[in-house]
């Protein structure tokens, strides 16, 4: 099904797989021949192939991040927006938390579309990343947006989801800097049997790349001749959720199909045929049959804990089992969880199914998900189905070819474009119960519940045709394989009107006349301080999870409505995975006030003062003027899921100045803590020399951060005594140490 070659690979006239050299090649040359690596150059402004300073085609974000972005970016002097902007807003968009705040955030985007020069598409129109599908994507372009799932290879568009601050430098006509990324060849052969579907594919996928990191902050290039046997929305629906490897962004060879993709968009002349050189060469290669594929499933609480959905109903117990313990690591052990109640006479009974958003509202999903459960019944017991087509002109389509009423008919209920179910904020299933969904992720409360409450419901990824199968089983688990009828595959048609009703397109035309709207939840960010000469730390989370998700970090759904508002939002930090965060580290922050306004910070935090006496006995310089007092947590790999910078920026206001970490989950998030003045810290795995509530002595860490110092000498300090450890930065460019030192990318640019 899924094999990993253990070296690289050469792919030769697009079909053949060898590893060793052809002659009459070099490595060197065939590593120009990927599709990736020319689109790279392209968009390259260095003269360093091996240093990459990218500039983007097009930038995308939505309302739980273009308030923050644009923000940073008018207090760094944003006078206009210099390429293609689109403002999504589809995450806050039920208005239903918090008074007016979403409201005002939508109208904040409005008004800066029109002040700045951008796109402003409204609520229910589109979900980010189909609008940008149908509206911005393009052969050979590249798109940065402020979401993870930033993700239009299949359509020929190298696309990579950052933090906020990686768009405000683009917005300020700087650039992406990245070493050149390593690209892994996804070799497709074969055709997917009848009711497998892209998820299938896509979990597949993740379950053999996720846990050993194979395409970690690389590229991955799809090819071979199983492309071909896909449809546009197939490859689209695999392609987004590469983001779940781990992987920097992806790129496919394009053919006919997504030429009419294209045509049928009414946007031909963004069509760009695209494949790799005669021989090219790959530093891993993925090899994938896709007709040996069967439907899968990601049981909780992960997109790679992948099973064939039939392994799972043929061990339900053993299975069940793997669950439980993998949430008493995740869950802490505060509740108790159990699946065991869903088994039913032997089968596993689901509760709810949702088919929704950037990963499972494309037409052909909705189309052949319709099909199965055509002239069923949902039932009327608990299970319950919703379907949220990703975008107006989708429903449009749907609603014209009967799919609507012919899922409405079962029991189903269709709804709008909303991100939604995706990150906690729609259709939170009841304590205890059990959701199915095709969407992107399934981390520990991602569905809505709330641990600290006492409540718990978890998901599990899955197809939309097997979802489909298992509501026409009123809730019994099925795989989408048992669906012996036939599969209508009607023609999608593309109406634009809507959106030429709807969205606001200034056709890049600025207007500095138009006064922006705030509310009262939109707030600027607080003053941050630049980088002392000397640190101290104290460690006010410790968590030793194997990964810890964004979503531990900085909790999704009703949260969002705060995202505005960078002190209000501090105050849901890790609220799930340590309720005591806030304030310990508030605790903290008293001290770091109380230099910046010039203060004692002793008298200010009494605790610290047998720390700094101890500190003083080999480093009697260190005081007044020259020290920075700060928090820090501890996290194994923390980092994985959606691009938030609020994983980072929250941490970094409630005066947070380093995180510690064996290694870090994603390049975002590591950016994040750099584009906010944090020190992203390696430690060696092991024995921590520390714990939770220790302070750390990080002397001449300016000094360090300026001359590219490796290892960094720090202390634990501690009844006295003071005991040395060494803490590592990784690579940094000289623009990211500079924002370091400064204490924030906003500090950077105002120089």
């Amino acid at each position: 099904m899924i094999k990993l070659f253990d070296t690289g690979a050469y792919l030769v006239n697009g079909t053949d797989i060898v590893t060793e050299t052809p002659q009459g090649t070099s490595q060197a040359e065939a590593k120009q021949n990927t599709i990736a690596y020319g689109i790279l150059k392209n968009h390259n402004t260095s003269d360093n192939m091996e240093k990459l300073q990218i500039k983007f085609d097009k930038l995308t974000s939505h309302d739980i991040t273009f308030v923050g972005i644009i923000q940073t970016a008018r207090a760094s002097g944003l006078e206009r927006f210099p390429v293609p902007y689109v403002l999504t807003n589809c995450h806050n968009s039920l208005c239903a938390v918090g008074g007016t705040i979403n409201e005002d955030d939508h109208m904040f985007g409005l008004t800066c579309a029109k002040k700045y020069g951008g796109m402003y598409v409204p609520p229910h129109q589109a979900v980010i990343h189909q609008f940008a599908r149908e509206m911005l994507a393009g052969g050979g372009k590249m798109i940065l947006g402020s979401d993870s799932h930033t993700r239009y290879g299949a359509l020929g568009t190298m696309a990579m989801g950052e933090g906020g601050p990686e768009l405000v430098k683009q917005l300020l006509c700087k650039t992406y800097d990245i070493n050149l990324p390593d690209v892994v060849g996804v070799y497709m052969t074969g055709r997917p049997v009848p009711g497998v579907g892209p998820q299938d594919v896509a979990l597949a996928i993740i379950g053999a790349t996720f846990g050993n990191g194979y395409v970690k902050n690389k590229v991955m290039e799809f090819v071979g001749p199983g492309v071909a046997n896909l449809s546009a929305d197939f490859r689209i629906g695999v392609d987004v959720m590469t983001t779940e490897t781990t992987c920097l962004s992806s790129i496919w060879k394009t053919d006919e199909k997504i030429e009419e993709f294209y045509e049928i968009h009414k946007r031909p002349e963004d069509y760009k045929e695209l494949n790799p050189g005669a021989v090219a060469y790959y530093d891993g290669m993925i090899y994938v049959d896709l007709s040996e594929i069967r439907p899968m499933i990601a049981m909780p609480f992960h997109p790679s804990n992948v099973y064939t959905i039939d392994e799972v109903n043929a061990n339900l117990t053993d299975i069940l089992d793997d669950v439980e313990k993998r949430a008493a690591v995740s869950l802490d052990g505060k509740i108790d969880y159990s699946l065991r109640s869903k088994v039913r006479d032997g089968k596993l009974y689901v509760d709810q199914g949702i088919i929704a958003g950037c990963a499972g509202g494309g037409f052909e999903n909705i189309c052949d998900a319709a099909d199965i459960i055509k002239g069923q019944s949902i039932g009327c017991d608990e299970f319950t189905l919703s379907v949220y087509p990703a975008s107006t002109p989708i429903y449009m389509e749907l609603a014209k070819n009967g799919t609507l009423a012919t899922l409405m008919e079962t029991g189903a209920i269709v709804k709008t474009a909303f991100c939604g179910p995706c990150f906690g904020a729609g259709d939170t299933p009841a304590n205890n119960a059990f959701s199915i969904r095709h969407s992107t992720r399934n981390f520990p409360n991602r569905e809505g519940s709330k641990i600290q409450n006492g409540q718990i419901s978890s998901v599990a990824l899955m197809d939309a045709r097997s979802i489909a199968a298992t509501a026409a089983n009123k809730g019994f688990l099925t795989p989408a394989t048992e669906f012996a009828g036939e599969y209508r595959k009607p023609q999608y048609y593309f109406d634009d009107n809507i959106y030429k009703n709807r969205v606001f397109d200034s056709k890049g035309a600025a207007d500095p006349s138009v006064e922006i709207q705030f509310g009262p939840n939109i707030k600027d960010w607080p003053a941050m301080a630049a980088l002392p000469e000397h640190m101290i730390l104290k460690v006010v989370s410790e968590i030793h999870d194997p990964v810890t998700t964004t979503d531990e970090l900085i909790p999704s759904g009703e949260t969002s409505s705060y995202r505005s508002n960078p002190l209000g939002l501090a105050e849901f930090t890790l609220s799930r995975k340590d309720p005591e965060y806030v304030g310990r580290a508030k605790a903290v922050q008293v001290a770091q006030k109380a230099i910046e306004a010039d203060t004692c910070p002793l008298d200010a935090l009494e605790e610290l003062k047998p720390v700094m006496s101890t500190i003083n006995r080999d480093y009697p310089e260190v005081g007044r003027g020259n020290i920075g007092v700060g928090s820090t947590i501890f996290a194994v790999k923390p980092g994985d899921g959606s691009a938030r910078e609020q994983a980072a920026s929250c941490q970094k206001v409630l005066g947070g100045w380093a995180n510690i970490a064996t290694e870090y989950a994603t390049k975002r998030y590591r950016s994040n803590l750099i584009n906010w003045g944090m020190l992203p810290f390696l430690i060696p795995a092991g024995d921590l020399p520390f714990k939770n509530g220790d302070y750390l002595f990080v002397p001449n860490i300016r000094a360090a951060v300026e001359d590219k110092v490796t290892d960094i000498k720090a202390y634990v300090v501690k009844d006295g005594a003071m005991t040395e450890f060494t803490v590592q930065l990784g690579e940094l460019t000289d623009d990211e140490r500079d924002i370091i030192l400064r204490g924030c990318l906003i500090n950077y640019y105002r120089g």
